[in-house]
C-alpha cells in the first residue's frame, strides 16, 4: 500500500530526501526551502531554508556528503551545508553561493554521482557544471552551450559522473560530456563514447514530433536513455451534433504524449535501437528507472505509470503505481478498468461542461449539491471521477499533476520503491513491485482531504 503524507496546501515543485530517508526538503511553490522530518507518525517541518527570492524549482539532496544544492527562477544556486550555530550551538543550513553566470532562470539541479559536482540546467540554452573551488571557497562553473537551442528542461548523469543527459525544449534530448580535468578520472570506454573532452555531445536524438522534452534518464547500467515528451499536434474539429455539418472543419490544438528509450551502438554510430511508446494518457513530465528493464513516468495524468522493456523486445506500458480498484468503480456499473482506459483527463464531449465547472486547481466541482443533483445519467462524472459530498474527485492518490518521482528505497536497478509529489500538496511513497491499489489507500488518505 502507498504512503501518503499532506506536506501542504500548495503544490509542491521538488523534493528530495536524505541518505536515511529521515528528512525530505520540499519547495512549497514559493522561494522558500522546507526540510521535514519524520518522527516515526507523522512528516515536522525542522528548518526552512529562505536564500532564495524567487520560486526554487529544483532540489537535491547529496547522500554521502549530506549537503543540499538548490536552483531557482533567481538565476541562482546555492549549496547547503548543515552546522552548528554560532550563538545557540543548533543546527543551521548555512548557504554558499555558486557562481553560475546565466541570465535567466535556473531550472533544474542535479548532483554527480560521485558528489564531486553538480549540473544546473537553466533558461539560458545553457548547462553550467559546477566544481568546488577551495582557495576562494565557493562553487563555480563551466558552461555547456552548443548545440542547445531553448531553456533546459531536465537533466540527469551517466554512473560515471562524466557523461550527463539533458531534455530541452527545442525538442531534442542530448548526451554531454561533463568531464572536468583535475576533478574527474578518465572513465573507461562506454557505447557513447571513449575521448570525452569538455562539451562533447556523445549523442543527439529527437522527439519524435518534436515537442518539448520534459523529463530525462539513464538506465543504472548507463547503456540506456529514457525521455518523455509532450509535442503539440492537430486533430480533426468534430461537430457535437451529427445532425449539422460545420462548414470549415479546421483543426484543434492537443498535446501527444510518448516515452522514447534509446539504445547506443558505438561512438559516432546510429543507435541499435531506438523505441517511441505513444500514450493514451496526459503528458509525462518526470520519470525515473527502477531496473535495467522497468521504469516509472508520471506528470499530467496524476498517476505514476509503468513501463516495462528491453533493447531486443521493445518496450511498453505494463500498468499504474496507481490502479484504482475497488472504490474506483464508476457509477453505472463500469468497473475501475473502463475508467482507466482513457487516462484521469480525458473526456467525452457530454463531460465536456461539469469539467469546466471546476472551480480550484484540484478539478472539484463549486457546488457538490449542485453536481448531485446532475444525476448519474447526466454526464457529470468524468473517466477517472467520482462524486463525493465534497463535490468531484478523481480516483486517483494524486489529485493533481505530479512534479517529480524519484527513487526512494533499494539499490540501482533494484528499486522496490518510488517517491512522487504534486501540484496537491502530496508526497507518496509507492511500493514498486506490488502496485498500490487505491481502493485501500482512499480510506487512508481520508483525514487529509484538502
Amino acid at each position: 500500500m502507498a504512503d501518503i503524507h499532506q506536506l501542504v496546501n500548495a503544490p509542491l515543485t521538488a523534493h528530495a530526501f536524505n541518505a536515511d530517508r529521515s528528512q525530505v526538503a520540499v519547495s512549497p511553490n514559493s522561494n522558500e526551502v522546507h526540510i521535514y522530518a519524520f518522527d516515526g507518525q507523522r512528516w515536522a517541518l525542522q528548518h526552512v531554508l529562505t536564500e532564495h527570492d524567487k520560486l526554487v524549482t529544483s532540489i537535491d539532496w547529496a547522500p554521502q556528503t549530506n549537503r543540499i544544492v538548490t536552483c531557482a527562477h533567481d538565476r541562482n544556486a546555492y549549496v547547503w551545508t548543515l552546522e552548528s550555530s554560532p550563538e545557540t550551538g543548533a543546527p543551521v543550513w548555512a548557504p554558499t553561493l555558486v557562481l553560475l553566470r546565466i541570465n535567466r532562470s535556473a531550472t533544474f539541479v542535479r548532483w554527480s554521482p560521485n558528489e564531486e559536482k553538480f549540473a544546473v540546467a537553466s533558461g539560458a540554452r545553457t548547462i553550467a557544471v559546477c566544481q568546488y573551488d577551495a582557495e576562494s571557497n565557493w562553487w563555480v562553473a563551466k558552461h555547456v552551450k552548443k548545440p542547445l537551442r531553448s531553456t533546459v528542461l531536465s537533466l540527469d548523469w551517466h554512473p560515471n559522473s562524466v557523461l550527463l543527459a539533458a531534455g530541452s525544449a527545442d525538442g531534442a534530448a542530448r548526451v554531454f560530456s561533463a568531464f572536468i580535468k583535475g576533478v574527474d578520472e578518465k572513465p573507461p570506454a562506454s557505447p557513447w563514447g571513449e575521448r570525452l573532452p569538455f562539451n562533447t555531445v556523445c549523442g543527439e536524438f529527437m522527439s519524435a514530433a518534436g515537442g518539448w522534452v520534459h523529463g530525462i534518464a539513464f538506465s543504472p547500467s548507463g547503456d540506456a536513455l529514457a525521455f518523455v515528451s509532450a509535442s503539440p499536434s492537430s486533430i480533426p474539429r468534430v461537430s457535437a451534433s451529427s445532425q449539422s455539418t460545420d462548414p470549415a472543419p479546421g483543426l484543434l490544438a492537443a498535446h501527444d504524449s510518448m516515452l522514447t528509450v534509446v539504445y547506443p551502438s558505438a561512438p559516432e554510430q546510429p543507435p541499435s535501437a531506438v523505441y517511441t511508446v505513444n500514450l493514451a494518457s496526459l503528458p509525462c513530465l518526470t520519470l525515473t528507472w527502477t531496473s535495467d528493464n522497468a521504469l516509472v513516468a508520471a506528470g499530467h495524468d496524476c498517476q505514476p505509470l509503468v513501463f516495462e522493456g528491453s533493447r531486443e523486445g521493445g518496450w511498453a506500458q505494463t500498468g499504474s503505481l496507481d490502479q484504482r480498484t475497488g472504490s474506483g468503480a464508476r457509477p453505472g456499473g463500469a468497473g475501475a478498468g473502463a475508467g482507466a482506459a482513457g487516462g484521469v483527463g480525458r473526456l467525452n464531449r457530454s463531460e465536456a461542461f461539469n469539467m469546466f465547472r471546476a472551480a480550484d486547481s484540484r478539478g472539484v466541482s463549486s457546488s457538490a449539491g449542485g453536481a448531485a443533483s446532475s444525476g448519474a445519467g447526466a454526464g457529470a462524472v468524468g473517466a477517472g471521477q467520482k462524486l463525493t459530498s465534497h463535490g468531484t474527485e478523481l480516483l486517483t492518490v494524486h489529485q493533481n499533476t505530479i512534479t517529480s518521482v524519484r527513487a526512494y528505497s533499494g539499490a540501482p536497478g533494484a528499486v522496490d520503491r518510488v517517491s512522487t509529489t504534486g501540484v496537491d500538496g502530496r508526497l507518496v511513497v509507492w511500493p514498486v513491485a506490488a502496485g498500490g491499489g487505491v481502493g485501500g489507500v482512499t480510506r487512508g488518505v481520508g483525514q487529509l482531504s484538502m
